[in-house]
């Protein structure tokens, strides 16, 4: 149970810091691309490195070929 009285405070600081910078940027990249910024941004302060990497993936892969998909289709 003391197991957490040994890690370095300095490991939560720096856990703090990569948490707050991902929900930044997730947060302002997604209001840029017209994504959901508050789902983006709060997830990611949350948790790393799952949320940045899966909305990578959703705005630059999945969200583009969807629209392909549709132009091509005729659909708006």
């Amino acid at each position: 149970m003391n197991d957490l009285k040994e890690v370095p405070i300095v490991f939560f600081i720096l856990l703090a810091i990569i948490l707050l910078a991902q929900s930044i940027y997730l947060f302002i990249d997604a209001r840029k691309r017209g994504h959901a910024r508050w789902f983006w941004g709060l997830w990611g302060m949350i948790q790393t490195p799952m949320p940045i990497l899966i909305y990578l993936l959703w705005s630059r892969v999945v969200t583009p070929a969807i629209q392909r998909r549709r132009e091509r289709n005729g659909e708006f």
